[in-house]
């Protein structure tokens, strides 16, 4: 983009609302004489915009007269967030004064600004790439303090740069392939099947790691689905109503009280999750019922972690010395959640504290002893959680910035599949200018986490869901 021929965009950069506070922004080449005449300095020394300064004086309507007394600052391009000349003016936070200043710098010539036009005008100024601008929204949206340190981290460009490290490798090899194809006789720079092979490894293995941290960093940004599965009467809802820190659910001594599954939002430690309890495992001789079972059984499939929730009286020291699972409702949890991550809860330990502890049958997976109705350990089963659903193979990869967001692990996936096949093309013998055609389009797409190879469309969409003023 030649910033010479943008227009001057203005928004307001605040969140809306009354407050102490707010800047209107300005960006593009007339950011500067759009605000010289907006604003009358108080200082009878004041001669022109010192760069980066902040400078007191009043701003005028388009009649000449005082709006508020504010502090105005100009930011030479290239080295602002859009690499464009910018200029913001800080008044004070009454809706009305905001919107004035805003349209009187709409009347000196400005434009409204467009969602997320200042941070895609950054991007196409080579300010930041694509996946830096992603997490600004990331950052300004996070809904927890872990959203919000990854989304910084990500903000650093760290998982653009190694887009582009991936990127030169794929280069490196299309370009001795080429050689192969056009100099079949010569044997310098030809690469041999095994040693392509080798080289291709490295690339494969760095994509599956980065790709190991974007669970992980999904549950940072959106938060975690928490399934309360078991028994009827094991005691999901009371465990809920514990974990939140009040009664929301209903609780009875009558089995299958809960007949629907009830979902709410907690935060643990940071982690924003929502907890859902669902109906206990039987069959059910109700129509009603047997609908709010086959709803717990979707509700599994969706889950990013399962608290499987046991009768702890029911079972007793038997139930936990048992080398096979004797609650049915609990082998068909165990059953069906696969590699979702599970913790068992053994629930009403003040009833029975079974001797073997946790119990044979659950020593794959965590396992907790709490008493819903006394509250008894329930902040020890918090934390595990937390600590099961952050820890994975990809913890370091996301701590470090370098975990994609979904869009970026698409992009990886079709990468590593290109890449994954292009091996055993190799193996095989295949021509190396057909090997050529799965190289370039694996670059491609590692080319769309920095927007280097971003169709329009693409764009449109990611900066859409930016706020106004960003």
């Amino acid at each position: 983009m030649n910033t010479a021929d943008t227009d001057t965009i203005a928004a307001i950069a605040t969140a809306q609302g009354q407050g102490a506070i707010a800047i209107v922004r300005l960006s593009g080449p007339q950011a500067k004489n759009v605000l010289s005449r907006m604003f009358l300095p108080l200082s009878p020394h004041f001669e022109n915009f010192r760069p980066w300064h902040l400078h007191r004086g009043r701003v005028l309507d388009w009649n000449g007269e005082a709006l508020d007394d504010v502090l105005a600052v100009f930011m030479p391009a290239p080295r602002t967030f859009t690499g464009e000349d910018t200029a913001e003016i800080h008044c004070h936070g009454g809706p009305v004064i905001v919107q004035t200043i805003l349209d009187c710098a709409l009347r000196h010539g400005a434009r409204q600004a467009q969602r997320g036009e200042f941070s895609r005008r950054a991007f196409m100024n080579g300010r930041m790439d694509l996946s830096q601008a992603e997490a600004v929204a990331e950052l300004i949206a996070a809904p927890s303090r872990e959203a919000l340190r990854y989304s910084l981290n990500r903000l650093e460009g760290l998982l653009g740069q190694r887009a582009r490290e991936l990127r030169r490798t794929l280069d490196s090899l299309r370009t001795r392939l080429c050689l192969a194809v056009d100099f079949p006789e010569e044997e310098t720079e030809v690469l041999e099947p095994a040693d392509f092979c080798v080289a291709l490894d490295s690339t494969i293995d760095v994509l599956r790691r980065l790709l190991a941290g974007s669970r992980r960093a999904c549950v940072m940004q959106h938060g975690a689905l928490v399934v309360l599965a078991g028994a009827v009467n094991a005691g999901k809802s009371s465990l809920l109503n514990a974990l939140l820190g009040r009664d929301r659910a209903l609780v009875t001594d009558i089995p299958g009280t809960t007949r629907d599954f009830l979902e709410e939002s907690c935060v643990l430690d940071g982690l924003p999750v929502r907890l859902t309890d669902t109906a206990g495992l039987r069959q059910g001789s109700e129509a009603v019922e047997r609908l709010g079972v086959a709803r717990s059984r979707q509700k599994l499939s969706e889950a990013d972690a399962v608290l499987l929730v046991l009768d702890g009286e029911r079972l007793g020291d038997a139930g936990a010395a048992a080398l096979a699972c004797p609650d049915p409702a609990a082998a068909e949890v165990l059953e069906t959640v696969g590699t979702v991550p599970l913790l068992a809860v053994w629930n009403k330990c003040d009833i029975c504290m079974p001797a073997v502890f946790p119990p044979r049958w659950l020593s794959k997976h965590p396992c907790c002893a709490v008493s819903a109705l006394s509250g008894a350990h329930v902040e020890k089963l918090a934390s595990m959680l937390r600590t099961l659903l952050l820890s994975d193979a990809g913890a370091d990869t996301a701590e470090k910035g370098l975990a994609p967001n979904m869009r970026q692990a698409l992009a990886m996936e079709t990468a590593l599949k290109e890449l994954t096949v292009l091996r055993k093309d190799v193996l095989r013998g295949q021509p190396y200018d057909c090997c050529a055609v799965r190289l370039e389009m694996a670059a491609n797409a590692l080319d769309e986490i920095t927007g280097r190879s971003s169709p329009a469309e693409v764009l449109n969409n990611i900066f859409a869901q930016f706020c106004i003023g960003k």
